[in-house]
């Protein structure tokens, strides 16, 4: 399952050095990662509403996601420690884990 958002991560970093007026992406990244966080936000806020009016729940996930993986690279954060981070996390339960912060 990870493999779809491997995948989608590596073609965010190739769009990231394209032409801003060809993609979508592209034009997000040169904005920076203010431009990225208040886009992320707009699309979480698209989620919450369609979360609690129970429509296009799933289209609207999906932009959230992809937002993040976009702000997350604006960010310079790896995908990979993020699963890292996750993949750690499997050996505790949530409550220890959110304990040891």
């Amino acid at each position: 399952m990870s493999n779809n958002l491997e995948n989608l991560v590596k073609t965010i970093r190739e769009r990231k050095d394209k032409n801003e007026d060809k993609s979508y992406t592209a034009s997000l990244l040169s904005g920076g990662l203010v431009k990225c966080i208040d886009k992320l936000q707009e699309e979480f806020d698209e989620l919450k509403g369609a979360l609690n009016d129970n429509s296009n729940i799933v289209h609207e996930a999906a932009d959230t996601i992809y937002h993040l993986l976009v702000t997350l690279e604006a960010a310079n954060i790896k995908f990979e420690d993020i699963l890292i981070e996750l993949e750690n996390r499997k050996k505790k339960s949530g409550i220890e884990e959110k304990n040891t912060r």
